[in-house]
């Protein structure tokens, strides 16, 4: 399969994403919206995952770039292709599907458990902890099956069309390179200063094994998403 990846911001790239999809025999081809490149055609790709990208509202007249990839994820919903959103890009996702997106009561970042929901269809362990880096939420869109939640928030995530649309707010594809470009370039989601749900840098780079044992969670995640969209 080839696969696009929108991104969003110079220090949130794909991780693990890259090398996940490599290993894999997939191709891919990321697009820098943010650095003015334009969104792919549809037709030249198998599946669409949506990078993270800045905090703050859905604000085309703040990110121009932001009104040609909402037609493009119409499109890929009306369409029948594989669509993955990951902080920002779930937004996005969670948007064009009627639901509610609005900053949540705290600034969720680190790492912290999530809890799968009861019947959420993924091949994921009951509980794990993942990396945060966010304040904005997003209600479950009609349709969809919520997957999962942590304290902060209580919707981690949502499947919609069966699998073939996933939206989450966790970041299974963080690696320790991927986080310090992060704390180096990018500022904390508001609040995070006096939320209970928010880590310092020192905690989020403490134990490097935490790193590791996201690559099987997206291993399991990837290859259920792409099998759903096939089926």
């Amino acid at each position: 399969m080839h696969v696009h990846l929108l991104q969003h911001d110079p220090h949130r790239g794909p991780a693990r994403l890259a090398d996940w999809l490599t290993s894999m025999g997939h191709s891919h081809t990321v697009f820098h919206l943010d650095a003015g490149e334009l969104p792919p055609r549809l037709a030249d790709g198998d599946a669409l995952i949506l990078l993270d990208g800045p905090e703050g509202p859905l604000d085309s007249d703040r990110l121009p770039w932001l009104k040609g990839e909402r037609k493009l994820v119409a499109r890929a919903l009306d369409g029948h292709k594989p669509l993955l959103g990951i902080g920002f890009g779930a937004r996005l996702i969670a948007e064009a599907l009627g639901a509610v997106v609005a900053r949540g009561t705290f600034a969720e970042t680190g790492w912290h458990p999530v809890t799968l929901a009861a019947e959420n269809g993924l091949d994921l362990p009951e509980r794990f902890d993942a990396f945060m880096w966010h304040r904005e939420v997003f209600s479950l869109p009609e349709e969809a099956v919520a997957l999962g939640g942590s304290a902060a928030s209580p919707l981690q995530g949502f499947a919609w069309d069966g699998g073939r649309v996933l939206g989450l707010l966790c970041h299974l594809e963080a690696t320790a390179e991927s986080v310090e470009a992060l704390l180096a370039h990018v500022a904390p989601p508001e609040g995070s200063d006096a939320s209970p749900h928010a880590q310092d840098a020192a905690a989020m780079l403490a134990d490097p094994r935490r790193f590791d044992r996201l690559a099987p969670l997206l291993d399991r995640l990837l290859s259920q998403w792409l099998r759903s969209a096939a089926a």
